[in-house]
């Protein structure tokens, strides 16, 4: 099935969202989709998000909205693509403010996989979509199943923090306890917005300061 092999630590929540009925009309449209269409990302990485980073290590959440939609792009971890592949331009106007923000250079590799595996959830809110169709897969049970897990790791996890780019993910700050967690909101970092908010937030700093006062290991951006 398409959550197969998924780390132990998320069995809980998931197995509480396979007996919905919403869930359970999600994967038959699914098997339909993946059977008559082109669809991203392949079937084994929809929940690589959850494969990378455990439970156990989660520190950071980042909210996309739907997978790249082109070749050799997606794989299961929103904003970030597949080795070998041209960094879109919104990865790129991330790397641009981590390099402001803390200094780092920018990499040749728009693969964000190395972040996942430090405790980074690279979460969007739909986890698939069909070739060339941007939104294509909205409104079909993703953004409950979504909604879902923010609600989980706000109510059983502590001092995690959220970062919500744009409208569309800022919508979710509702779904946190900011009592508990670190909520951090801007633009996008899309051409279209970045200059009007994302640029120079400082969120990548501002983070690592948070997890340090509570005693979390940085993240290595």
């Amino acid at each position: 099935m398409f959550y197969d092999n998924l780390d132990s630590s998320w069995t809980e929540l998931i197995h509480q969202e396979l007996n919905k009925e919403y869930f359970k009309k999600l994967l038959s449209f699914l098997v339909d989709e993946y059977s008559s269409q082109k669809i991203y990302p392949q079937k084994s990485l929809i929940f690589n998000a959850f494969k990378l980073c455990t439970f156990k290590k989660l520190r950071v959440i980042i909210i996309g909205q739907d997978p790249y939609h082109g070749d050799n792009q997606a794989h299961g971890l929103s904003f970030s693509v597949s080795k070998n592949t041209k960094i879109p331009p919104s990865l790129l106007n991330i790397f641009k403010e981590i390099k402001n923000d803390i200094g780092k250079d920018i990499p040749n590799s728009g693969n964000l996989e190395y972040l996942a595996k430090q405790g980074v959830l690279l979460l969007n809110s739909v986890l698939t979509v069909r070739h060339g169709n941007p939104g294509s897969h909205k409104n079909k049970g993703w953004e409950l199943f979504s909604d879902s897990v923010i609600k989980y790791i706000s109510l059983n996890s502590k001092n995690c923090v959220f970062i919500l780019w744009g409208l569309y993910a800022r919508k979710k700050a509702k779904l946190i306890d900011k009592n508990n967690h670190l909520v951090l909101c801007s633009s996008h970092p899309s051409p279209f917005s970045a200059y009007s908010g994302f640029f120079n937030n400082n969120h990548f700093s501002k983070c690592n300061k948070y997890l340090k006062l509570h005693n979390k290991q940085k993240i290595i951006w």
